[in-house]
Formats: C-alpha cells, sequence, structure tokens
C-alpha cells in the first residue's frame, strides 16, 4: 500500500477510536479497495466492523437493500442507490458510519450524462444522517479506482474528524 493511502487509512482510524466508532463499507466500483486499505492498517480491528462487495444491481438488493425502483429510476451510479447502499450497510452491520461508493470506472460504462471517472460516495451515520456527493476523477481505470478510495476515506474523515455538532452523543 502507497503512504498516501496508508496516512489516511490511520488518519481514519485515529478518528475512528477517537470516537468510538465503528466503520462499515459499501462498494461497487471499487471491489473492496476501502476495506482492504483499512483492513491493512494495524489495530483496524477495534474500528472497522464490516465491507460489503456489491458490484452488480442484484447483490445491491440483495445485501444492502437497495430498491429496484431506486437502480431503475436513477441507476446504479446515483447519489440516490449509494445513499440507500450506506444505509443498508448500517442496517446490516455493527457500525457507526458506513460509506458507500459506485462509479464508472472506465474505459467503457460511461455516457454523456454519467461520463467515465464519474463516482458517487454517500456516507450515513447511525442516526440516520446521510451524506451523498458525485464527484469526477480524470484517469484510467486505476487511476479513477485510487481517486475513489481517497475520496471515500476523505469524507469519512470530514465526519469523524470534524468538531461539528455530529457525534454518537447528539443521538436524539
Amino acid at each position: 500500500m502507497d503512504n498516501t493511502l496508508e496516512h489516511l487509512s490511520a488518519r481514519v482510524g485515529e478518528a475512528l477510536t477517537r470516537k468510538g466508532w465503528m466503520l462499515g463499507t459499501a462498494e461497487s466500483c471499487t471491489g473492496g479497495w476501502i476495506a482492504e486499505v483499512v483492513t491493512a492498517t494495524a489495530g483496524s480491528s477495534t474500528w472497522f466492523d464490516r465491507g460489503f462487495i456489491t458490484y452488480s444491481n442484484a447483490a445491491k438488493i440483495d445485501m444492502l437493500d437497495v430498491g429496484t425502483g431506486t437502480l431503475a429510476a436513477h441507476g446504479a451510479v446515483s447519489e440516490a442507490t449509494v445513499a440507500e447502499m450506506a444505509a443498508g450497510a448500517l442496517k446490516h452491520s455493527l457500525a457507526s458510519i458506513t460509506v458507500a461508493v459506485s462509479g464508472i470506472a472506465g474505459p467503457g460504462g460511461g455516457s454523456a450524462a454519467k461520463p467515465v471517472g464519474t463516482v458517487c460516495i454517500a456516507t450515513a451515520l447511525r442516526w440516520g444522517d446521510v451524506f451523498p456527493t458525485t464527484r469526477h476523477f480524470d484517469g484510467d481505470r486505476e487511476a479513477v479506482r485510487r481517486q475513489t478510495v481517497i475520496a471515500a476515506l476523505e469524507e469519512v474523515l470530514r465526519l469523524t474528524d470534524s468538531d461539528s455538532s455530529i457525534s454518537a452523543s447528539s443521538v436524539p
């Protein structure tokens, strides 16, 4: 694992440990790369619960309860779908926070509306907040997937490493 991923994963682990949270992942285009990065970090068993690799639509439906209507209306690469993936990962895990990714890594599969490099990422918190976003990455398949892993971990850090009002203690 390269230094950027190693350092980012360590920061995520420190932030999650400080909060007392567990992480779960739901991955499509990254095929488990996020989970691989976090499990390569020493001590991750204290802050990583599980990961779901849901590459096909059937896997998203079966394992994460993504709605067939959501997939039909918005497609697998959409903020609506990753929001449901993140929520489904919470439902089927012990995690306090989950991150879900689905994207078009290329070289084929893109369209005018969703070109290669389009990636949707969602983070979800146990108490119901879900934060979907769409990113556009450049480069070949490997570059798009690597940038997705980095962006996903940065999204987790954004929620765990802040002094915002978002915390487990704010759970009603």
